[in-house]
């Protein structure tokens, strides 16, 4: 995994597109709080992509949503698969640097290998192994894989090697981008605090273009 760790601006272009399709679905289903339209209140951000994911410094619209009722007026942040929560870096990018951490044998090579300072990688080390575990969104996933679930001491490698096994069709191990893919759909309702449910507007989103 460590040998080429670049994703492309296809690839982001295609979480893009994702990210514009469940904004779209959230919308349509209306205010989380009482129920009024709302409305496009998509901000820009300056996503950071370290060695990993300088392509995705391009896509910069966070979108976002405004109720339109008065009185109430209350922003719904729908899930994302580029962004994780408030971290100004790009969600492949805490995954990946995240495993090169793990993988190499001192911080300084997983710096130099993804551009990512080494408090910062100690730092989201600290999130996956200690925090994360503790969420809704991992403890509803965790009980959606087949026994054993990744090991929670070891994340997030032992979550990128388990959807790399599940996407594996036999003929040809798969790409980066397709396990990065899978990895942000699953923690897409991880990314907003606002949109109760989020893991439904995603699983919806995923069917219709997987059907596509």
């Amino acid at each position: 995994m460590l040998h080429d760790l670049r994703l492309e601006e296809e690839f982001f272009a295609m979480l893009w597109a994702f990210d514009a399709e469940i904004a779209g679905r959230v919308a349509a289903a209306g205010c989380p709080h009482c129920g009024g339209p709302l409305y496009q209140a998509n901000y820009e951000r300056k996503p950071r992509g370290g060695g990993v994911a300088i392509a995705g410094e391009a896509f910069t619209l966070r979108h976002s949503l405004c109720c339109g009722r008065e009185g109430c007026r209350k922003r719904a942040t729908p899930p994302s698969l580029r962004f994780l929560g408030r971290r100004v870096y790009l969600e492949a990018v805490v995954l990946l640097a995240s495993v090169a951490a793990q993988l190499v044998a001192a911080l300084r090579d997983a710096r130099a290998l993804t551009g990512v300072p080494a408090r910062t990688l100690r730092r989201w080390g600290t999130w996956w192994r200690s925090t994360f575990p503790k969420s809704s969104t991992w403890i509803e996933l965790r009980a959606r894989f087949r026994p054993p679930p990744p090991d929670e001491t070891t994340l997030p490698s032992s979550l990128l090697v388990r959807l790399g096994a599940d996407l594996d069709d036999g003929a040809s191990a798969p790409e980066l981008r397709d396990v990065c893919r899978f990895a942000g759909r699953l923690l897409a309702p991880a990314t907003t605090l606002s949109v109760p449910d989020g893991s439904r507007f995603v699983r919806d989103i995923d069917a219709a273009f997987s059907a596509g």
